[in-house]
């Protein structure tokens, strides 16, 4: 549950220590995968870092979910990655810009409330595929400074530094609960490879690629590194044009789906944790303006990473603070502590990594598939490997896409029809009595059950449990009695909507209006059918 304290309340001290040392675990997470996802994208680290630093703050004081922790994703770098080679950095930054203003616009025109349109197939799937690209994520690590994997001595060690690590963080809960165990693990098991001056790979290890990391702090040793606002009078003559924003509108729409749905995934994903709910348009702006600001400051932006959001929220972390401490503790951490930092052992990031994900990956869902549809354990297999194959935005919209045709095909086969004939002052009249859903799914559906040509002279059409729900169930309807009209029977329209009167321009004068039986709904009309 969110722990901001409420006006008047005393002040919570145990609330917020627990958001500090969750943040600062965050923190310490962070840094290898802001450099890892800055590599990835093809930028300098600090802009991976400094992305993390300012989204993460910004979401964190002004977003919908408290506890949620945002910054430089490795989903969004894929995509940043091919605009950089192609590019350069410069279109990078105006991508970002642009993809902020996106989702500010998707905030205010309250769209973030569509997600709760995503089935719970689509959503294990999403979280099942996370936790595998995280695992996948972590294997990077098993590499020296050099690129090459690694083995004997130094594999063991990188094994038994995760066991130790693993170890720590579920074991330590038993004992006591004062501090995060994913902290404390990090702590101990890095004092102990320094204590015991064993030969791991480190954090410094890894930055040793382009130099330490404390010289990626000051620029020194690395080209291309982070501008700040001053990318702004770098830019080619020229760079200000139609043509540059038709090469970057592409990417910045895909960044923007992209980040926008793990975000509001992950926001869905910790209201279940936390049994609360968060405000998704709130943060849909507060992610908006954050890239804006990210792009503006000649960073990488970002969205919620679910990895970091689990492990702040198993940490204690769910109030605001903890996002904020987050970000300020990776502040610190490039300011002044990144000498510390390298002493951090991979083994010990890796195994807090597994942690999370043998904590995110729904291992229920196998006995959650014995009960479901056979389609939606398709969906949801579907969309796990997509989202490990592909990426978020194509496995959750192919999800979606897929179960709305699966529940548009369902529903299409509820229409059924009733008939009756009855003979009243020596007319035969025949009577459908007309149940389930109208719309463009079961439209054909419904022309062909009835017969014109060989129907007695007087029909009725009873629409009393049934209901029209867009244009082309309208339409239906209207092509339908223009069949009859052809074939000189008389037609009668009962129980339709006053919406339903209003719209059947062919006909009106066919429908039997009844205030006190006839139904009131409203019927989408958004498009024609064709």
């Amino acid at each position: 549950m969110s722990h901001s304290t409420k006006p008047g309340q005393p002040f919570q001290w145990q609330t917020y220590k627990n958001d500090t040392l969750s943040g600062i675990t965050v923190a310490l997470a962070l840094v290898p995968e802001a450099v890892a996802f800055a590599f990835v994208a093809g930028v300098h680290p600090l802009v991976g870092l400094y992305a993390a630093i300012i989204v993460g703050m910004i979401t964190a004081v002004f977003g919908g979910r408290p506890g949620m922790i945002t910054a430089a994703a490795g989903s969004l770098a894929v995509v940043m990655m091919h605009l950089v080679m192609e590019h350069g950095a410069s279109f990078l930054f105006l991508a970002v810009i642009m993809m902020g203003v996106f989702q500010i616009f998707i905030g205010v025109m309250k769209w973030g409330r569509f997600i709760r349109m995503v089935p719970s197939s689509v959503m294990l799937g999403f979280v099942n595929g996370l936790a595998l690209i995280i695992l996948v994520a972590q294997f990077t690590q098993f590499k020296d400074a050099s690129g090459n994997w690694l083995s004997g001595d130094s594999l063991n060690i990188m094994i038994m530094i995760i066991v130790a690590t693993l170890a720590i963080i579920y074991l330590l809960p038993r004992i006591t609960k004062a501090v995060p165990s994913a902290l404390a693990a990090i702590v101990l098991v890095s004092l102990a490879v320094i204590f015991f001056d064993i030969n791991a790979v480190t954090v410094g290890d890894k930055a040793s690629v382009s130099g330490t990391l404390e010289s990626l702090i000051y620029g020194d040793g690395v080209e291309g590194g982070f501008q700040g606002l001053s990318w702004f009078t770098t830019l080619p003559e020229g760079f200000w044009s139609l043509a540059t924003l038709w090469i970057v509108l592409p990417y910045a729409v895909i960044l923007t789906i992209i980040g926008s749905v793990e975000s509001l995934l992950t926001m869905t994903l910790i209201d279940d944790i936390t049994e609360t709910r968060g405000k998704a348009n709130k943060e849909c702006i507060a992610l908006g303006a954050a890239n804006c600001t990210a792009g503006s400051f000649g960073t990488m932006g970002g969205c919620a990473l679910i990895g970091q959001s689990m492990i702040n929220v198993n940490s204690g972390g769910t109030g605001r603070w903890s996002g904020i401490s987050a970000a300020l503790g990776l502040l610190v951490i490039v300011l002044i502590a990144s000498s510390w930092i390298e002493m951090v052992p991979i083994g010990a990031l890796v195994g807090l990594m597994f942690f999370v994900v043998i904590a995110t990956f729904n291992w229920a869902s196998w006995n959650i598939m014995r009960g479901m549809t056979k389609a939606d354990a398709f969906v949801m297999v579907m969309v796990t490997v997509l989202t490990v194959m592909f990426d978020l935005a194509v496995a959750v919209i192919a999800g979606i896409i897929v179960a709305a045709l699966v529940f548009a095909w369902e529903h299409a086969q509820r229409i059924i029809l009733q008939e009756t004939t009855e003979e009243i002052d020596g007319k035969v009249i025949k009577t459908y009595k007309v149940q389930g859903p109208l719309f463009f799914a079961s439209a054909q559906n419904f022309i062909e059950m009835f017969d014109p040509k060989n129907d007695p002279d007087c029909v009725r059409i009873d629409f009393k449990h049934s209901r029209v729900y867009d244009h082309t169930g309208l339409e239906a309807i209207n092509g339908l009695t223009k069949k009859y009209l052809k074939a000189g029977k008389t037609l009668t329209l009962q129980h339709l909507s006053p919406e339903c009167q209003v719209l059947l321009e062919d006909a009106k004068d066919l429908i039997e209006v009844n205030v006190s039986e006839d139904p009131h709904y409203h019927v989408s009309t958004s498009g024609k059918s064709n």
